[in-house]
């Protein structure tokens, strides 16, 4: 790729926002809600299919230009081909917002900085929740509409393309951005940056068709040398920290501490829709919580949700009793000493989430509604029995301590220890 631009590194900065546990609980099931009923039927393994169809047929968008969709290796079967890896690579400066993480993101010439949620499990770009949009030069309606429903929020407004810088070396060109006059569910930001799969956006804008991600259009337009993010988190228990880094079209090397285990988009709907992988999921040596089921990786849930039976008993192993304060599980000192950690098998490379990982940074237990000192576990329910399809979410509490790969134009989910997967911070 010849306009491929030197890779380069910015660090986000954490930021602490206050919610209540139960609030974080009832979005997180509102957003498996979402997903167990099928809206917006699309994964990037069904948009490769997609995009085969709509070439046959000479059939193109017009919406922020070029092609969307092939990565190098343009596997459609989610082979497990590794994409080129460098020392660093083209950062993006995030924000931790407490319960998920932000980006500043520019819109327009000269650009206007948004705060928006980074979400994997939705794919537009929008502003207006809080913040207005301000047109410039760049700016172009296109006479289109934009409706887009989270499950647990919602916004509609009106279609533009216009130029979006993400960080200096990453600078899109006529980039579909909804518009919102309405938006319900949204705080402290002022809209999204959808990074999911692109099928995603079949149906949000009127005429139907999908819009091209803002990753989509980086590849496309010879920004990126391929069509993938990796996104490094690492944990935190203040405000303000210089703690991680997003980056698209590449693997931050520097950011982990083992090889990247890819495994292809599980087959198994509804989660084969979203970033969906296969995964075994054990507590201690001897207890099976899951086992050959399929769910999905998400920064767009907080927490850590298991199938209803899974939860259960993985509440009846820790002990851990129901606060009805916060509805998240607490436990003792002593059961806390005792409290074992849950291994992930994905891709037959097993991930250990620590006990110290399956707890709420204690030092912001105030941020959650919860009591200074107590301790709170990350697991929740996720509503809904095991075996529909969708059997757990790897929310942000997983990905603080372990390095994700959205790989498109593989199909493929990448996971990776970092220096902080054993971290004792909480």
């Amino acid at each position: 790729m010849s306009n491929f631009i030197a890779s380069r590194s910015v660090p986000f900065v954490s930021r602490i926002a206050g919610r209540h546990a139960k609030d974080i609980i009832a979005r997180d099931k509102a957003r498996a809600q979402k997903i167990l009923q099928g809206i917006n039927p699309h994964g990037p393994t069904a948009f490769h299919e997609l995009r085969r169809r709509r070439h046959d047929h000479h059939h193109g968008h017009g919406h922020g230009g070029g092609n969307s969709g092939a990565g190098t290796g343009g596997s459609t079967g989610g082979s497990g081909a590794a994409p080129p890896t460098s020392s660093s690579g083209d950062g993006v400066d995030v924000t931790d917002a407490g319960v998920t993480y932000t980006a500043a993101v520019g819109i327009g010439s000269p650009a206007t900085d948004y705060t928006l949620l980074i979400d994997t499990g939705s794919s537009n770009t929008w502003v207006g929740a809080e913040k207005a949009y301000h047109p410039t030069s760049t700016s172009k309606k296109t006479g289109q509409t934009v409706n887009v429903s989270y499950g647990s929020g919602s916004f509609s407004g009106t279609e533009y393309t216009d130029t979006v810088t993400l960080a200096p070396s990453l600078v899109i060109q006529n980039q579909s951005i909804g518009v919102a006059s309405t938006a319900q569910g949204f705080q402290d930001v002022d809209g999204i940056l959808g990074i999911g799969p692109v099928d995603l956006t079949q149906g949000t804008v009127s005429g139907g068709q999908t819009v091209p991600t803002v990753t989509d259009n980086l590849f496309a337009q010879g920004t990126i040398a391929n069509n993938s993010i990796g996104i490094f988190y690492e944990p935190t228990t203040e405000s303000g920290a210089l703690n991680g880094e997003l980056t698209f079209g590449d693997v931050d090397t520097s950011k982990i501490s083992g090889e990247v285990t890819y495994v292809p988009i599980t087959s198994t709907q509804p989660a084969s829709m979203y970033w969906g992988i296969d995964q075994e999921l054990t507590y201690g040596t001897d207890t099976t919580l899951l086992s050959g089921s399929a769910g999905i990786v998400d920064t767009g849930t907080t927490l850590l949700l298991l199938a209803t039976d899974a939860f259960q008993a993985y509440e009846r192993a820790t002990g851990a009793k129901l606060d009805n304060a916060t509805g998240l599980l607490t436990l003792t000192e002593a059961q806390f000493e005792n409290l074992q950690s849950l291994f992930f098998n994905i891709g037959g490379t097993t991930f250990e989430l620590t006990a110290n990982a399956q707890i709420w940074p204690r030092a912001l237990n105030a941020t959650i509604g919860g009591e200074e000192g107590r301790i709170y576990l990350v697991a929740s329910d996720l509503g809904s029995q095991s075996g529909q399809g969708l059997d757990f979410i790897n929310g942000f509490a997983f990905l603080q301590r372990f390095y994700s790969v959205y790989d498109t134009g593989n199909s493929q989910v990448g996971l990776a220890t970092t220096p902080f997967t054993d971290s004792q911070t909480n």
